[in-house]
């Protein structure tokens, strides 16, 4: 089967009880509601509706552009056709139990292309890049679960795939969470896994990966120990330890509460042991070179005890290396332990055994006052008083076998309607893989034995990818920079430890008492306050200090400088800026209030009502000349236009982004003009605009602007 290729891939699982190893029968209990639980109560004619459009059957796009609806029934028929069911045209219980199935995301049914030729690889050795690990794992098995992936398509075509360590690589591998920058936000467990692009620049041929997931080999958690004395083998369960058997690692035996394991079946007879993640251990990433936590320590003037999600806000678990992070600004991240439970309100938190719930003491998991059979346990040794606690581990998703599918669609693959295809758009574990002749039939016609390819259509063409609502950025935050965890580092020394991450804090004080780090890298910056050209250059903004990069081709990125010496009464964060091209004024944004600069001279601070923006905006986040005189204000999903010499909104806005600069994020924090063109920018990633306002470019400010090179430590 000859195969489309679509723009982006994402796994959709509908199913609570589809993973495997926590889901038992019902039984008579006393139903509880758990704090932070996240429901999804949805009717058959719901989640009907819901996936008949989203995944393309309710539409049809003709070669003419005039998209048309099709009834209910007939899309029913066609969904039923693809999947292979009896076509009813009803919602019957097969079609209902294969719309709850684990499967991709990208629309089975998808618009003409218009552009020519295949989406694929010019060149035959396609490199690649790990920007970040998921804590679930070790590194070195992650890294094998990639590099084997990606051998499932060298054995069959003329492809070689090298592994970088710093740069721009074809595909970019990486991990994040939610609303990830890139336009696709993920959703939690068990619902979006992951989604590649297909070939081309940029952003094109990425790949990004869930970490609310629980990323395994398929078959539970993957514990590979240090330390001990089996050289990092894998823990072995349930192994015996006493006459007791273990099916997780414990502290049993030990009296400084490390978790461990044995790596073989007896422990009494081989005793074969090593150490299981623990941040009492180690840490990583974070800026203290894997050192482990120090309990408690303070933050923010409180006292913690264990590890925290509090001042981030992607919901990764941190410590401070020190009994003080307020005074010292040394953490780490917490790896986490083969108990952490998934969801509830505990997320990462190991499972305590014994734990007491509804008076009862329980020393394993239990699905007692839940009415959907999911097994769970409290974080804390007392659920019915602290009322922590999460879903126990499961199989998880094999990394492995959602890689294989999600690099077929960065080479230019698309769905496969064969069910045992590795290209089908349904996830299931397969213990003993080997590629179906569909997908080796797929691969094979892109990129032929004889060698010959077809050049890459360069676009980037965001405009057909699946339409998902963009959600709105997290708050600011207080505590660590929110760079997702990296690698684990089994052994600290220095040999094998990554460089520090700089902390970084959000604040409002006045830059005259924010000093200039002149050790500040911004290539380890993972997102600047804005982003604008003054004098010609672009100027990045960061906490009271900024960076020059020169408009010239042989200019290079200048600084830091401090914002205090050439803008005193500036707060160190600003929001956005601009620079009036008739007076040279220099206009510059931070909440409700501006500033205005002319030379040394100020006007200021003044709020933005006086310009006329309403009440309810916030905060300007991008501003774009438009012609002398006239400014255009981004704030969220919307726009004014600024008349500069009357220092007032022009009557008809505001007006919505997404309709007059289609194909850009609507919550864009940045919005710049730099060399004739426009710039979006949403985290770390930017959507470039020419002068017909069509998107021609989408890549990384990290590599295409900065030009950053040497980044092995950045993580995100």
């Amino acid at each position: 089967t000859m195969r489309s290729h679509h723009r982006v891939l994402v796994f959709l699982v509908l199913a609570m009880c589809i993973v495997g190893g926590w889901c038992v029968p019902l039984k008579k209990t006393v139903s509880v509601t758990f704090p932070g639980d996240v429901l999804k109560n949805m009717t058959d004619m719901e989640l009907a509706d819901s996936y008949l459009k989203r995944f393309g059957y309710m539409n049809v796009q003709h070669r003419s552009g005039f998209q048309s609806m099709v009834s209910t029934s007939k899309a029913l028929m066609r969904m039923q056709r693809q999947m292979g069911l009896e076509e009813t045209g009803t919602l019957d219980k097969s079609t209902v139990a294969a719309m709850k199935a684990p499967r991709c995301g990208v629309p089975d049914v998808r618009s003409y292309q218009t552009f020519d030729g295949d989406l694929k690889w010019d060149h035959h050795d396609v490199t690649y890049r790990i920007l970040n690990y998921s804590p679930d794992m070790e590194a070195s098995l992650i890294d094998d679960a990639f590099a084997r992936a990606f051998k499932v398509w060298s054995d069959v075509t003329p492809l070689t795939f090298t592994r970088l360590f710093d740069g721009t690589a074809d595909i970019m591998v990486s991990f994040g969470r939610a609303d990830h920058g890139d336009g696709y936000p993920f959703d939690g467990k068990d619902g979006l896994l992951a989604h590649a692009f297909p070939p081309g620049e940029g952003i094109q041929g990425d790949a990004h990966f869930d970490d609310d997931e629980n990323w395994t080999l398929g078959k539970g958690a993957a514990v590979k120990t240090s330390f001990g004395n089996a050289e990092g083998a894998l823990c072995y369960f349930p192994f015996s330890f006493e006459g007791k058997q273990y099916s997780t690692c414990t502290t049993e035996g030990r009296s400084d509460n490390l978790p461990w394991c044995a790596t073989t079946a007896d422990y009494g007879r081989d005793k074969k042991f090593g150490f299981c993640p623990s941040e009492l251990l180690y840490t990583f990433d974070g800026n203290s070179n894997g050192k482990e936590c120090v309990f408690p320590f303070v933050f923010q003037g409180e006292t913690y005890e264990g590890c925290t999600t509090e001042g981030r806000s992607d919901g990764y678990r941190w410590c401070s290396t020190t009994d003080n992070f307020d005074k010292d600004k040394k953490y780490g991240f917490c790896p986490n332990r083969d108990t952490a439970v998934i969801g509830g309100n505990s997320e990462g938190e190991p499972c305590q055994f014994p734990f007491v719930f509804l008076g009862k003491k329980y020393d394993s998991c239990t699905s007692e006052g839940r009415g959907d059979g999911r097994l769970w346990c409290a974080t804390t040794s007392d659920f019915d008083a602290d009322t922590k606690w999460g879903f126990c581990p499961d199989r998880g998703y094999s990394l492995f076998l959602v890689a294989a599918h999600e690099f077929g669609h960065a080479l230019g693959l698309d769905h496969s309607n064969i069910r045992d295809a590795l290209m089908y758009p349904m996830y299931s574990y397969v213990e003993d893989f080997s590629l179906h002749g569909d997908d080796v039939e797929g691969i094979q016609y892109l990129y032929d034995g004889n060698g010959t390819t077809m050049t890459i259509v360069k676009c980037c063409s965001f405009h057909s990818l699946p339409s998902f609502p963009l959600s709105s950025h997290p708050g600011s935050k207080t505590g660590p920079d929110p760079t997702p965890p990296g690698p684990p580092i089994p052994t600290p020394g220095p040999s094998d430890e990554p460089e520090p991450n700089t902390p970084t804090t959000t604040t409002t004080s006045p830059t005259t008492t924010h000093p200039v780090d002149p050790s500040q890298d911004p290539c380890q910056i993972n997102k600047f306050d804005t982003i604008t050209e003054i004098d010609g250059d672009l100027h990045f903004f960061k906490d009271g200090q900024y960076w020059r990069l020169s408009s010239k081709t042989d200019g290079g990125l200048k600084g830091p400088f401090s914002m205090s010496e050439r803008w005193p009464a500036l707060p160190a964060v600003v929001d956005t800026a601009f620079e009036d091209l008739v007076t040279k004024k220099i206009y510059f944004f931070s909440g409700t209030r501006f500033w205005v600069y002319t030379g040394q001279s100020l006007l200021g601070p003044r709020s933005i009502d006086k310009l006329g923006l309403p009440s309810t905006v916030e905060k300007v986040e991008g501003a774009l000349q438009r012609g002398k005189g006239k400014v255009l204000l981004f704030s969220g999903e919307n726009y004014w236009r600024l008349d500069v010499k009357g220092q007032n909104i022009d009557k008809g806005y505001p007006r919505f982004t997404d309709i007059v600069f289609g194909g850009v994020p609507n919550d864009a924090h940045d919005v710049f003009h730099f060399k004739g063109h426009i710039y979006f920018c949403r985290d770390r990633f930017y959507w470039r605009m020419n002068s017909r306002r069509q998107v021609d470019r989408v890549g990384y400010v990290k590599y295409d602007i900065l030009k950053c090179t040497d980044s092995s430590n950045y993580r995100y």
